[in-house]
């Protein structure tokens, strides 16, 4: 997980945009509860095999005590780990980093001694309500009885920490009814049970003030509460269900299993601005329907649809046969969004702010479409405003800001614990989830530019006032690809045909033509971004109004780099582009080295030796998928009757140890390496290279 940026969540968290103490003293707080939940749960599940603890005044107490070693052995590791984070990744002085760690500790000590104030308070009262059992001595010596039914401890204990300084022999407590022994310790499991569910209700208010983003937690504190609530549901279940628990799980899984084919939960994420509403409308997604679009005289009309835009294109240029710019861009989170952005903003300064001017198409997948699209709203609003100053170090701030923390505390105290809350996109009603956290973090992160929809484009794109997007997502039932465009491209559904293959299998479908009926162009261009960046498990995948239905998640699984896509779209273009071009320029902007030298799948042990062949394609995808694009890009380029110039703009660490996570979270450190990576041999190459083709071009 180190290399998707989990270790960020809990060495640097970040509160309110920054890493500061009060980030630290939530999640201090979050461990402190984590660790209580844990001693809970094994008193409630392991107490009765150290029955000597009743005979002891506080026997919970004396629990943890004995209990400690694993949570000081953690918080020793995590301090030293956080040090070392803190100061070489977040580049935090040694100063702050006290204050941090003040701030975890006060978190941390505030949980613990109002745990065990509250069963200091708890031990009282289970001792007053015990005390009428021994009021007479009659009742005293029937609980002196040994139970004949009384089983073997499961651990024999002979000595017990009585305090952090003190050792005790264990008591014999034989002489004690099996009866007296479980009232001691179910009035204490009782009194755990209770500490639990307050934890669960402050998730559930969290949950319900989680646009605020004062109520946003540090991610690593919300992943730590949803297992501190975990364990001790756990508990809970084992105290109310005794051995029953399995099955009354099992039970209540397949109750919720019940309620959801009956369409009375329903926690499935959808397209923010889709009409869900209209049943009887939705698309049929099947072979036959899906080929008969691709195959339809619609497809020809979509090309000549396309080939105007082109035309207005050109006339915008300041020559009869101009270079056509094709940008693609890789997925790779927020490390690939502030690499575009960091691209984008060079070559504008270099060209002399030309190169949108000249750029027709972007194409791409995930967090790089998420800097490009950015990138584009902000030239569009210089089309507006001259004065707008689009290389400022203030939009690569922006891009590069954190999304993860919003994200994940959602998903804790929103997706799985706060009830149903909704919120509108026009006429239209939604469920608010974690996907709904993102969209708005990136919006606030990005001062709202992006808060827009598909049909805000329509126009300036049809007029070529600024270069078209084309967005892709997975179809997760079949692996086909769903195009996303303000134009209908239903040509995009397959490969150019040639004679031979009247009536080809299409292998996507078109987003604006496949959902005519459920308002397309009302869709959020925020939820477009997040479809296209599906990261599993992080964000939902987006389930789409079809018959059957269907869902989709990141393109990248499909055309990571964007190659796929763009060369498609030039093939179907290539008889416009021959007789109206001097050549086409496309650049790469990718958030990681080609060859597959990069992140290698080692393995140096048995075990990894042993989860070698679940893990191999996981790790392998990406490379392979570049291996065959590259194939896919030379073929193109050799087959063409006009020029073809492929340059590459490459995230290249300056040290390994600096290089950014594939995450939706960077540390300053990996912010200031990616910036870096610009400076570069083999980027500083394709800079001039760019430049030379546009000297070239005005030539």
């Amino acid at each position: 997980m180190k290399s998707f940026g989990a270790e960020a969540l809990y060495l640097a968290p970040e509160y309110m945009g920054n890493v500061n103490a009060l980030g630290a003293a939530i999640l201090g707080v979050a461990i402190g509860l984590f660790i209580m939940c844990w001693n809970v749960t094994t008193f409630i599940l392991f107490s009765r095999h150290f029955t000597f603890l009743a005979a002891t005044q506080y026997p919970f107490l004396k629990y943890c005590v004995n209990n400690s070693v694993i949570p000081l052995t953690f918080l020793v590791f995590y301090l030293l780990k956080a040090y070392q984070y803190a100061h070489y990744k977040e580049l935090i002085s040694n100063v702050e980093i006290i204050f941090l760690t003040g701030g975890f500790l006060i978190g941390l000590l505030l949980v613990l001694t109002i745990s065990f104030l509250y069963f200091f308070r708890a031990d009282k009262t289970i001792f007053k309500k015990l005390q009428p059992l021994f009021s007479s001595a009659k009742n005293y010596i029937s609980h002196l009885k040994p139970d004949k039914s009384s089983g073997r401890s499961l651990i024999h204990s002979e000595w017990f920490l009585d305090s952090f300084f003190k050792v005790r022999r264990c008591r014999d407590v034989s002489h004690y009814s099996e009866e007296l022994m479980e009232k001691i310790f179910k009035r204490h499991h009782f009194a755990a049970v209770i500490s639990v569910f307050i934890i669960y209700v402050f998730l559930l208010i969290i949950g319900f003030f989680i646009d605020s983003q004062f109520f946003q937690l540090p991610a690593g504190a919300a992943v730590t509460l949803l297992f501190a609530v975990l364990i001790g549901v756990t508990g809970a279940i084992v105290y109310f269900f005794q051995s029953w628990a399995v099955p009354a799980l099992i039970v209540f899984i397949l109750l919720l299993n019940v309620l959801y084919k009956a369409d009375w939960i329903d926690p499935r994420n959808k397209a923010y601005g889709l009409n869900y509403g209209n049943k009887e409308s939705y698309p049929s997604y099947t072979q036959r329907n899906v080929d008969s679009i691709a195959n339809s005289p619609s497809v020809e009309t979509d090309k000549r649809n396309i080939e105007t835009i082109l035309g207005r294109w050109k006339t915008k240029q300041a020559e009869d046969k101009p270079l056509l710019v094709i940008v693609t861009t890789s997925g790779g989170g927020t490390r690939s969004a502030t690499f575009t952005m960091n691209v984008l903003q060079r070559l504008d300064s270099l060209t002399g702010g030309s190169m949108m001017k000249k750029t027709f198409l972007f194409a791409g997948a995930s967090g790089g479409m998420i800097g490009a699209s950015y990138f584009r709203e902000l030239y569009r609003q210089r089309l507006k405003n001259p004065s707008l100053h689009l290389q400022s170090e203030e939009y690569v701030d922006n891009i590069a800001s954190d999304l993860l923390n919003p994200t994940f505390t959602s998903f804790v105290s929103r997706d799985i614990f706060a009830p149903e809350r909704k919120f509108s996109v026009g006429p239209y009603s939604y469920l608010r989830d974690r996907g709904l956290a993102f969209e708005e973090a990136l919006n606030n992160n990005t001062d709202k530019v992006l808060d827009k929809k598909l049909g805000d484009y329509t126009a300036d794109e049809a007029a070529a006032n600024i270069p078209m997007m084309l967005y892709h997502t997975l179809i997760t039932r079949d692996g086909k690809m769903m195009t996303i465009s303000t134009q209908p491209m239903r040509f995009m559904m397959q490969p150019p045909k040639d004679s031979s293959q009247p009536n080809s299998t299409a292998d996507g479908i078109d987003f604006a033509s496949f959902f005519a009926k459920q308002d397309p162009y009302n869709l959020r261009l925020l939820t477009i971004l997040r479809m296209n960046a599906t990261f599993p498990v992080v964000l939902p995948n987006v389930w789409m109004p079809t018959e059957p239905v269907i869902d989709v998640m990141d393109g990248g699984l499909r055309d990571n780099y964007g190659v796929e896509t763009s060369l498609r779209f030039l093939l179907h273009m290539q008889k416009w582009i021959e007789e109206n071009t001097k050549g086409v320029m496309i650049v790469q902007i990718r958030d990681r080295m080609d060859g597959g030298w990069d992140g290698p799948y080692a393995f140096d042990d048995l075990v990894q030796n042993a989860t070698k062949p679940f893990f191999l394609l996981q790790n392998n995808w990406y490379k392979m998928m570049e291996y065959f694009q590259r194939d896919m890009a030379t073929y193109f380029l050799n087959n063409q009757r006009y020029p073809v110039h492929n340059i590459t703009f490459q995230y290249i660490p300056r040290k390994e140890q600096h290089k950014a996570a594939l995450s939706f979270h960077l540390t300053k450190q990996e912010k200031l390496d990616i910036a870096g990576s610009l400076q570069s041999e083999h980027n500083q190459q394709s800079f001039k290279m760019v430049l030379d083709l546009f000297v070239d071009n005005k030539n």
